[in-house]
């Protein structure tokens, strides 16, 4: 999908798509353990808008909103590195700084318009809207980061909004497709977002608490690229409930490195990681509810890859990087 025929553009559309660099690809496993998941028969009613539901031409479907998605993820992730001036990767250099921003603002543009034909070949209008919606948040998300008031800076409530815009939206609307293609009920669909937006808000959460920790459990020892960027995540903003002289040293906006001490010191006197921990743990628990609530199945792959989510769900919250 992500061939070009000008060879500059497609060196650059494919990069990320490279052995070795590819990815943990942790967004189509999801997926396509999602579509074994429900791989179960249909209520009547629901069935009878899905035309020749052969399983193998299903499953191809679905397995192409996996491609999709990964596609939409790392033409956002171009344009990240466009917008952050970031110089590397997945440890190797960006695209930005081997090939320049014009082309990695270009090479995002085209895997998405690349994302958008293959989306509209599968002739699902509800589908073609949730993803179209999800760049949308992605944009919104982003948007929001840069923008900020004092007041939003210090709100957990726009964080948590932000958060979903820039990385559960895109893993809960997907998962939403994958139950639709398969013709599931409303509620299947639910449950199938439910896991997703979950399971992207834990993730998100165990990596702010990673910007500062790194691989040990010792603060200070990430790489504290948020706070350097004057972003501030879940793990201050809870710090900040301990400690309202906090709020100063955040509305300066971390320019100098002795205010980033300063509130390094604070975190470390608060419960800020704990708190962003439990509160990861929390939503973790709610993606395996879902789970759960999924209806009845006695098919030995639908199981497995049911306990594989739930599995994944501990992994979230138990990484170290």
């Amino acid at each position: 999908m992500v061939v070009a025929e000008v060879p500059k553009l497609a060196s650059a559309a494919e990069y990320f798509f490279k052995m070795g660099v590819e990815g943990k690809r942790f967004r189509p496993t999801v997926l396509l353990l999602m579509a074994s998941a429900l791989n179960m028969p249909i209520p009547q009613s629901a069935a009878d808008g899905v035309f020749g539901g052969l399983p193998k031409e299903l499953r191809t479907r679905q397995q192409c909103i996996a491609e999709i998605t990964e596609m939409i993820h790392v033409a956002s992730l171009l344009h990240d590195d466009v917008l952050d001036d970031a110089d590397t990767r997945r440890g190797i250099g960006s695209l930005n700084s081997v090939m320049g921003n014009k082309l990695s603002v270009l090479a995002g543009d085209f895997l998405l318009s690349r994302a958008c034909v293959a989306l509209a070949s599968l002739k699902n209008t509800e589908v073609v809207s949730l993803l179209a919606t999800v760049v949308e948040h992605l944009v919104t998300g982003e948007t929001m980061q840069m923008t900020t008031t004092s007041e939003q800076r210090s709100s957990m409530e726009y964080y948590l909004q932000k958060t979903y815009y820039k990385t559960a939206s895109l893993i809960s609307n997907s998962c939403k497709a994958i139950a639709l293609l398969a013709g599931q009920t409303a509620e299947v669909s639910v449950l199938a977002y439910d896991y997703g937006r979950n399971l992207g808000l834990a993730y998100q959460l165990i990596d702010d608490v990673l910007d500062f920790t790194g691989t040990s459990a010792s603060l200070g020892k990430g790489s504290l690229s948020d706070i350097r960027h004057g972003i501030v995540t879940a793990p201050i903003l809870f710090a900040m409930e301990e400690f309202p002289q906090l709020h100063e040293v955040v509305d300066r906006g971390f320019d100098s490195p002795s205010d980033v001490d300063i509130a390094l010191d604070y975190l470390g006197k608060s419960r800020g990681i704990e708190r962003t921990r439990e509160l990861a743990a929390e939503h973790a628990n709610r993606a395996v509810e879902a789970i759960d609530a999924l209806p009845e199945s006695d098919d030995e792959d639908v199981l497995i890859s049911r306990r594989a989510l739930v599995d994944l769900t501990h992994r979230v919250i138990t990484r170290t990087k």
